[in-house]
Order: C-alpha cells, then structure tokens, then sequence
C-alpha cells in the first residue's frame, strides 16, 4: 500500500544510499580527524535514519494516488528558478543571482509585495554573501561583473 509517507520515506531513503555509494570513492577518516566523505554520510545517514521514522509508521497518510497535481505550475516555476541558479552562479556571481533568484520567487511566483520582496532579497544576498566571504572566508562567485 503506497501512502505519501511511505513513497516520501522511501524517496529520502534512496537518496540517502546514492550519497553513501557515492561517498565510498572519498576517504572516511576517523572520529578524530574525519575525511571528505565524514559529513555526507554522517547526514545521509541521518536523512536514512529520518526516511525509515517516516516511511515505516505511514500507514495513516492518505493514499499516493490520492494526491493531485494542481500545484504543478508552482513546482515547475521553483524548478526553473533552481535550473537558472545552477546556470547563472558563476556568471552573474552569487549576489546577483541569489537577488534575481528571490525577487522571481518572492513576487512572481509567491505573489508578495515589491518592497517587501526588494527588501528581504537584498537583506539575504547581500548578507549571506558578507557572512560567508568575508567573515568565514569561503570562496564564493564574483561573476563577470564582479558581483
């Protein structure tokens, strides 16, 4: 019997087995002095952990054929917006297009208020970008026009 908790359960599990496959090509290392592959499958162990909690109790959850699609239009503009993130990171830079990206999620596709929109968009990707370069010192994209 497929419900939405079990087929979301089981979608969280898969993924968690393709990120521990993929990380056995990276050193573990130990609880001391963990390698590159320690964080991805300490989370993906956490996320099968968590799939299995949601999947095994999920019999209550309504049926998965059950469930309709009118929120596709939504889905396939956050999906788009994902599309065009991965794409224009590098060549617009991470401020620029973490501020386009908001702007398009914020006021096209959840309808708010320009200002607000304008305001939050700025805040978080003029912030994040000062938090993670130059505080922490993480290499982020400046992209072709230095944003």
């Amino acid at each position: 019997m497929f419900t939405t908790d079990r087929v979301a359960g089981g979608a969280l599990v898969l993924f968690s087995l393709l990120v521990i496959w993929e990380s056995r090509a990276l050193p573990l290392g130990t609880w001391r002095q963990p390698g590159p592959a320690y964080a991805p499958v300490l989370l993906a162990a956490l996320l099968l952990l968590f799939g299995l909690c949601l999947s095994v109790p999920g019999r209550r959850a309504p049926l998965f054929s059950s469930v309709g699609w009118r929120e596709w239009r939504h889905v396939s503009a956050i999906l788009a917006a994902c599309i065009f993130a991965v794409f224009a990171l590098e060549r617009l830079g991470y401020r620029l297009t973490v501020l386009l990206l908001l702007v398009f999620l914020l006021k096209i596709v959840e309808r708010r208020g320009l200002l607000p929109t304008l305001a939050f968009a700025a805040t978080l990707a003029y912030g994040s970008f000062f938090l993670f370069h130059t505080i922490l010192r993480v290499p982020l994209p400046q992209g072709l026009l230095g944003f």
